[in-house]
């Protein structure tokens, strides 16, 4: 028995040396940080050591007992972020801010620092990706310049808490936690240990001083945050910057918030000048006419607790390839295809089979939700026939594969929004609730008294029956 122990004791352990993950085995693969190659034999069986207990830092007192002044937010001095985060940045609080390169995440955080230095608070701006000069060339652009807001461009972890002792700021914002690295960790910065330790370190001085943390993140080509699942779990807030390079419109989105809810978004309009927030974006992504054109059709998306209107366009053109195209601009491409479907087997509409589809939205706007489904199909039947929607017309539900038009989450609020923004006509699900006033709200139970909306007009034949009368035109009449 003694020799069974002996020979336990002794048996080596191994570490990953990217995250820290101990194992009694060799594997090639970390099943923590799933790195390939990083772990290592690390010599015997750690010996198991327990804490023994200490003195308090603080007495533990009744909650009734407790001060809450303390953990009151403040405003940012940027509304559409205050509306994300639940009313502002709480004292001691951390802030992850993830997005993908070059969506804006620099821009947003250099211009909320130069707002909370307006307003008399010392804030540090430390740099890890950029020279100081070039922040401050960001900062003459977008006006970002205080004399509260002092400006670091560092990326040893020692370095960044000594700059905490002496500026004694109130907000700090770090660009980014992937760029920072601590001499007293082994592995490159942005690994899985680097970031632990670095984030756990501002995290602990960002308690003890009550100083609030914007940290921003790296997204891998997935678009999760990069670095180890830990750090989401430690921070108090976790945000997504979304949106397009192509388009203005930027969307923060509230993935963790220990401080407020989490389906609230933020809207923003990337510029030359700076980053502005969009109290009302509705109008982004709508196309104003004077006449209403076949393949358009309105709906109310919902982003969060957002209303928005958005405009879906299609267009069917006949294809000159055996497999007709399918081209989607933020919209999912196998809704699109099912939408198609559905409106061939249940609408009765046979030309879209063999047709070029291109369907998109307006303003780079991406519609995901169910939600959508009954403007996308009565965008696409517009375009099949080529005739146009009624005017002032907006269109919410989801379609099932049976044709059916299913009731959708907060159809009232997305009503309210269309009639606030002068669309006096609603295709929705039986039994929409409360109908605001002024609005005609006509209820369909499927696609088909959906698709009775359209003006009557014989549909456009396809090109093999206009080839074949063409030519029956051209033939020779025959001789009797």
């Amino acid at each position: 028995m003694a020799a069974r122990k002996s020979s336990a004791k002794d048996r080596p352990a191994y570490r990953c040396t990217e995250c820290g993950y101990t194992t009694a085995k060799w594997l090639g693969r970390c099943p923590e940080c799933h790195a390939w190659g990083t772990v290592e034999e690390t010599g015997g069986t750690p010996a198991v050591r327990t804490t023994a207990p200490g003195r308090v830092s603080s007495p533990a007192l009744p909650i009734g007992q407790v001060n809450g002044q303390v953990a009151t937010a403040r405003s940012t001095g940027v509304p559409e972020l205050d509306r994300v985060l639940g009313g502002g940045l709480v004292p001691g609080a951390v802030v992850l801010l993830a997005g993908e390169p070059g969506v804006g995440k620099s821009t947003l955080l250099l211009d909320v620092a130069a707002k909370a230095a307006d307003a008399d608070r010392r804030t540090l701006y430390v740099t890890g990706e950029e020279s100081a000069g070039q922040v401050r060339l960001r900062a003459d652009r977008i006006g970002a310049i205080s004399d509260h807001l002092y400006l670091a461009a560092e990326t040893d972890l020692s370095a960044v808490l000594g700059h905490l002792d002496e500026v004694k700021p109130s907000l700090l914002v770090l660009d980014s936690v992937q760029t920072v690295a601590s001499p007293e960790i082994d592995g490159a910065p942005g690994g899985m240990a680097q970031v632990r330790e670095v984030a756990g370190a501002l995290i602990r001085a960002s308690k003890e001083r009550g100083m609030s943390t914007l940290l921003v993140g790296h997204v891998t080509k997935d678009g999760a945050i990069a670095g180890p699942r830990l750090l989401e779990h430690l921070v108090d807030v976790v945000l997504q910057f979304e949106g397009d390079r192509h388009a203005r419109l930027r969307l923060v989105r509230g993935v963790k918030n220990r401080y407020g809810a989490t389906d609230e978004v933020g809207c923003f309009e990337l510029h030359d000048e700076g980053i502005t927030g969009l109290a009302d974006p509705s109008g982004l992504f709508l196309t104003r006419r004077d006449e209403p054109v076949p393949g358009t059709c309105l709906t109310v998306t919902l982003e969060g607790r957002r209303p928005l209107v958005a405009e879906v366009q299609s267009l069917t053109v006949d294809s000159q390839i055996p497999s007709p195209r399918r081209t989607t601009s933020g919209l999912e491409t196998s809704r699109v295809s099912m939408m198609l479907a559905v409106l061939e087997q249940r609408g009765r509409i046979n030309a879209l089979g063999k047709r070029d589809v291109y369907t998109a939205t307006v303003g780079g706007v991406r519609l995901s939700e169910p939600a959508a489904d009954l403007a996308m199909a009565l965008a696409l039947a517009s375009a099949a026939s080529d005739t146009p929607l009624p005017k002032n017309l907006v269109a919410i539900g989801e379609v099932g594969l049976a044709g059916e038009v299913r009731r959708v989450t907060g159809v009232q609020r997305r009503l309210a929004e269309a009639a606030r923004l002068g669309f006096t006509h609603a295709l929705v699900p039986t039994d929409p609730g409360r109908i605001p006033s002024g609005m005609r709200v006509r209820e369909v139970a499927d696609i088909g008294e959906a698709l009775r909306v359209l003006p009557a007009r014989p549909p456009r034949p396809d090109r093999s029956e206009r080839e074949g009368r063409d030519g029956a035109d051209r033939s020779t009449p025959h001789e009797g």
